[in-house]
């Protein structure tokens, strides 16, 4: 069985990147959303997201280049003179690993953003991190820790199979851990993520290819949807090409394929026993594809 979650990171960014996150829901092939609590756009993306009950949404914890929910003054060994979280993100990594002070503010602030999650109301359907900053093993070990107090049950870890690039490299032994951990605690993992080597450019052509060939098991492809720039946009991204490729005839008719079960990861968590010979059958997962 081909179970496919299909993400778009940084909802509430900008109203921009909301509006694409419903549309492809709507009419596309998009089926999860990962929310920045602190963004200067949270509070719309959670308005659409109350509307949009089908759409599944986890938290996308900002560590780095993003503004922290606590005070600047509670967390002063991770932000810069401007209040904002540092973009150094070597030097912030090692700060936390050395300094006891920055790992206890560092703990307050994943309990703070879990919080704000959760007084949204919205069902939390999964967690990752804003560049992929969980991979670093104590922000990996705090999310684990301090998710399960709020719900957790199910997180991203960022690896790509069959890459060959000098980022994989360097990462590869850190996803493997995380991965270790994350399902240690009982958290569901996908088996593969498709986003890292594209992160940005997933064009059309990129995203039929993979979903015309998606393998058994469990798969994340996550993106970077948005109807057109907005202050703040990564340079070199194709926010519109992205959504456009999301909402694209053929990438529809490629979901509806009998063998592709495409929802949120909670939509998941119970999969596996109904997978298994003799077992009864489980509850259609969302399509989110509108007919």
């Amino acid at each position: 069985m081909k179970r496919l979650i299909v993400t778009a990171d940084d909802f509430g960014a900008a109203h921009e990147v909301n509006e694409a996150v419903e549309a492809a829901h709507r009419g596309g092939i998009l089926s999860a959303a990962s929310l920045m609590v602190s963004a200067p756009a949270a509070h719309d993306a959670v308005t659409r997201a109350r509307r949009t009950p089908s759409l599944r949404v986890g938290l996308h914890l900002v560590l780095t280049e993003g503004r922290p929910v606590l005070p600047a003054s509670a967390v002063k060994h991770l932000v810069d003179g401007s209040g904002l979280f540092r973009t150094d993100m070597t030097a912030l990594g090692a700060a936390i690993a050395f300094s006891t002070q920055a790992r206890r503010e560092l703990a307050a602030e994943i309990a703070a953003q879990f919080a704000a999650f959760r007084d949204t109301g919205l069902p939390l359907d999964h967690c990752n991190a804003h560049k992929h900053f969980h991979l670093h093993p104590l922000i990996g070990r705090l999310m684990t820790e301090i998710g399960g107090r709020f719900g957790l049950r199910a997180a991203r870890v960022p690896f790509e199979p069959r890459i060959r690039w000098a980022p994989e490299a360097l990462t590869a032994p850190l996803a493997a851990l995380l991965r270790r951990r994350l399902r240690a605690a009982g958290l569901l993992v996908p088996d593969r993520v498709f986003g890292l080597r594209w992160s940005g450019q997933f064009t059309r052509d990129r995203l039929l290819g993979l979903m015309r060939n998606l393998p058994d098991g469990l798969t994340e492809i996550y993106l970077h949807p948005a109807t057109g720039p907005f202050a703040g946009a990564a340079p070199g991204y194709r926010y519109r090409e992205e959504f456009e490729a999301l909402t694209a005839p053929e990438m529809v008719e490629a979901a509806r394929d009998p063998s592709v079960r495409l929802g949120g990861f909670s939509d998941f968590l119970c999969a596996e026993p109904a997978l298994r010979p003799g077992a009864p059958p489980a509850a259609m997962p969302h399509r989110g594809v509108m007919p």
